[in-house]
Formats: structure tokens, C-alpha cells, sequence
């Protein structure tokens, strides 16, 4: 069967595609009240409701999950006997940061160089009107082949297991044969790609105290224990000379021996500035994807814009701690907690409190739902094989589904190639991306309901 009317499909859809991709994208979702206004994530959450009940969905519910947040359900409906597929996007997004930094408004989609930009283009809005594409393609050539379940998250970007939560005390909600987690990306845009593991995370903070107040640094400095002085050095113990992470217990030699990444592509992806080094050892692929990396993503203390000459009596920072399958994120948090406290220098009172957490994930690509996507990826990208990649970043639901649904296969798509630039201020949507993807998600479930009647 081959790609054309669907892909002539979904081609005829895209300017709808791009004017629903910026209604979402207007909402400033960041599921953090104290960054933007709650309102704005019920915005988006009745927008994605009213989508799938436009779509044909049934039993669509706004699901408060334990967090405060609300995650989005629908359900639709296939041929009797038919498999269920389970499609997963978020609609919240990570806050746009210097706004000044963007060249368009982070919350208005914009046209430029080809792409289309603004926060949550590709990370993740765009994959949940992947899945609507997807669809309606599929719905204007024959019908949609398999039960579909669509759950849309609330919080992903923060973390806090909103969704897992809901899940683990609703189990019966989400059972599928399969899902596809439509937040990923391929390894290269033109190059199709599924993301075969994802490294877990722990999110800590960790506060140093040395005085019960701030001091006079001529009066007092060179004795006086300086807090952020302390957190600056504890913070250093958690990389060698070359930057490669560091944490007592913690190994971190494992090798990746997939898809590589070669180092002048992620110099040039990652923008990294002409004559600094990469840190860490071994291969791009096994730093990013095999190993434990620890990120200092935030530090509380006095900005130079108004310092004044004092030794500090408290310093804070917020650590983040990526896990590689292999390892248990739980045990990782106790070996990040006990370094912090056994490098804390001079005595300092050192407080831990532990912020979010979530598993490392690692697919099986022989099952049959990859041969489907395999296929279905080869006739959307003529010429170019599917390829298995691993993800740094952690995607928290993905074990928490696994472990509820032993036998469903998970598989990790999406539109958040390198160029994307998720999480960084310009971010945007490839809509070639859009397109091709969105027709290898209809020949997918096309050829996986077949797969079943075999």
C-alpha cells in the first residue's frame, strides 16, 4: 500500500494544521502559577477537549491529576476486534526565558527561514496536531483502522507526575496494545527516527547555611565562612577536569553502540561557541545517551546588579541529575544526596530536599509495532531507512506506562529534531517535520491494525 493519498492528504491539511498549531501556541501554558497565570493552562486544556470532540471522540474528560493540573482524554472508537493505540502529547511547555532573546514573540507563531517558531512549536503542541493530522488523514482515506485513546499531559515540563499518578490509581483508563508518545524527535530532520531510550532524571536542591546573617567582607571576610563560597566549591565536586560527571557510587562508563552522533554535528547543533571544548569522555553518543550527566540549573544568590560587599550566610542551588537505563533514578538520588553531603566543605549546614524524579526508559525495537513504524517511515521519507536513537532528556509517564501495561509496546516519535531548539528561547516546528511525520503516524496505524488481522 503506498503513501500517496495520504500524504496528498495530510499535504492538504497543513494550512489548517498551521492555523490550529497557532491558537495552541498562543496559550502560555508553563504549568508553574508562580511563572504564568493557571488560567492559561485550563485555556489550552479546554482547546485540546474541544479538538478531539470536533474529531469524533468520546468520553472526553479534563482529568484533574494529584498535581493541581489537568490532563487531557479522549476516546475513539475503531472497528470491532481492532487494536487500541494510545497517542500521548503534552500541552504545556517550559517558560519562554529572555523574552528579549527571542525575534518574534515566544507565544505567536511565526513564519521564518521555513520554519514556523514560538514555545511548545515542536516541544510538544506540534505532536499533538501530529496525531490530529495523522487522523484526519486516516478518516478521509477509508477510516481510522484502530481504537484510539489520546491522553494530552498538563505537566510534563515540570515534573511533578501528575499523569503518572492518575494513571497508577486509574490503571483501566490508559490500557492499549500500543503507544506512541509523540514527544520525541528525529535524529536529523529527513532522516526518520525512533527513539529507543530515554535517560531518567532527579531534580534536588541543595542549601548551604554558615551564618546567621550576612557580614561586612572587610569586617569579617577571610574568616567568616562564606556560604556561596562553599556551595560554589560543593558544586565543583560533581565534575572532574573534563567534565565528566562525578558523583560517589556512580558509574558512568557505558557505551553506546547505535546510531552515532559525530562531534562537529553536535558542536554545530548545540551552538557551541569556536574554541571551547566539549566536556567528558568517550563518544557524543555515549555521553548524551549512556551516561549520567549532572546540570547545575539554577543557583539562588545576590545578582551583581545591586550586590553589596558581604559574605553570604545562605546560597541555594538546584541540581539536575540525568540517568541512564542501567541505572535506578531512586538510587541515584540517594548517591547525589549523600555526595552533597559528604563534599559539603567547612561544616556548613547542608539541607537536600528532592524535587522531581523519574526512571530511565528503554524500548524493545523488535517488537512488531517497530516493523509497522519501520515500514511506515520508510514510505513517508522515500529512500531512507528508520533509524533507532537515544533521547537525554527523560520522559517520566514512559516507565510508569511500562509498568503498567507490560504488554503494550511504547514507541517515541516526534518533531523535536536538533534545529527545533526545544527548551531554548526561538524554538520552532520544521511543518516539513510536521507533515512527514504526521504521515508516517497515519501509515503506522494502518499497518499495525493489519499487522493484527495477520
Amino acid at each position: 500500500m503506498t503513501a500517496r493519498p495520504i500524504s496528498e492528504t495530510v499535504a492538504s491539511l497543513m494550512p489548517r494544521a498551521r492555523a490550529e498549531l497557532a491558537e495552541l501556541v498562543a496559550f502560555q501554558s508553563v504549568a508553574d502559577p508562580a511563572v504564568f497565570p493557571k488560567s492559561e493552562c485550563e485555556a489550552a486544556a479546554n482547546w485540546v477537549a474541544d479538538a478531539l470532540r470536533a474529531e469524533g471522540f468520546t468520553d472526553v474528560a479534563l482529568l484533574d491529576t494529584p498535581d493541581g493540573t489537568q490532563s487531557v482524554y479522549g476516546f475513539l472508537p475503531g472497528p470491532a476486534g481492532a487494536p487500541t493505540v494510545l497517542l500521548y502529547a503534552h500541552y504545556d511547555v517550559q517558560p519562554p526565558l529572555d523574552e528579549s532573546a527571542w525575534l518574534s514573540p515566544p507565544f505567536e507563531l511565526t513564519d521564518r527561514d521555513g520554519r514556523w517558531y514560538g514555545r511548545g512549536a515542536a516541544d510538544c503542541k506540534g505532536g499533538f496536531i501530529m496525531h490530529l493530522l495523522a487522523l484526519r488523514a486516516l478518516k478521509a482515506n477509508g477510516g481510522v483502522p484502530v481504537s484510539v485513546k489520546v491522553i494530552a499531559e498538563g505537566s510534563e515540563e515540570q515534573g511533578t507526575g501528575g499523569l503518572e499518578r492518575y494513571a497508577e490509581a486509574h490503571p483501566e483508563l490508559l490500557v492499549a496494545d500500543t503507544i506512541v508518545i509523540g514527544d520525541a524527535g528525529n535524529f536529523r530532520a529527513g532522516l526518520p527516527t525512533v527513539t529507543a531510550t530515554l535517560r531518567g532524571m532527579t531534580m534536588l536542591r541543595v542549601k548551604l547555611d554558615t551564618l546567621e546573617g550576612n557580614l561586612h567582607s572587610g569586617q569579617f571576610g577571610g574568616a567568616a565562612p562564606d556560604a556561596l563560597a562553599a556551595l560554589i566549591q560543593l558544586l565543583a565536586s560533581l565534575r572532574d577536569e573534563n567534565g565528566t560527571t562525578t558523583v560517589d557510587g556512580l558509574t558512568g562508563d557505558a557505551d553506546w553502540d547505535g546510531l552515532q552522533y559525530p562531534e562537529a554535528e553536535f558542536r554545530q547543533d548545540a551552538k557551541v561557541l569556536d574554541g571551547v571544548e566539549l566536556i567528558g569522555t568517550g563518544t557524543v553518543a555515549d555521553r548524551i545517551w549512556a551516561r549520567p550527566a549532572v546540570t547545575v540549573i539554577g543557583i539562588d544568590c545576590p545578582p551583581c546588579v545591586g550586590a553589596t560587599p558581604s559574605v553570604q550566610a545562605s546560597a541555594r542551588a538546584q541540581i539536575s541529575l540525568r540517568v541512564p537505563p542501567g541505572h535506578d533514578a531512586a538510587e541515584a538520588t540517594k548517591l547525589l544526596t549523600a555526595h552533597l553531603e559528604a563534599h559539603t566543605p567547612w561544616g556548613a549546614r547542608v539541607a537536600v530536599e528532592q524535587v522531581g524524579q523519574g526512571q530511565p526508559f528503554q524500548a524493545d525495537t523488535s517488537s512488531p509495532a517497530y516493523t509497522a513504524m519501520a515500514e511506515a517511515m520508510r514510505d513517508a521519507y522515500p529512500g531512507q531507512e528508520m533509524q533507532s536513537s537515544g533521547m537525554g532528556g527523560s520522559i517520566p509517564l514512559c516507565n510508569t506506562l511500562a509498568s503498567l501495561y507490560p504488554e503494550a509496546e511504547i514507541l517515541l516519535i516526534g518533531l523535536s529534531e536538533p534545529e527545533a531548539q526545544i527548551h531554548a528561547v526561538n524554538e520552532s516546528v520544521s511543518p516539513e517535520e510536521l507533515e512527514r511525520m504526521s504521515v508516517a503516524e497515519a501509515l503506522f496505524l494502518r499497518n499495525y491494525a493489519e499487522s493484527k488481522k495477520a
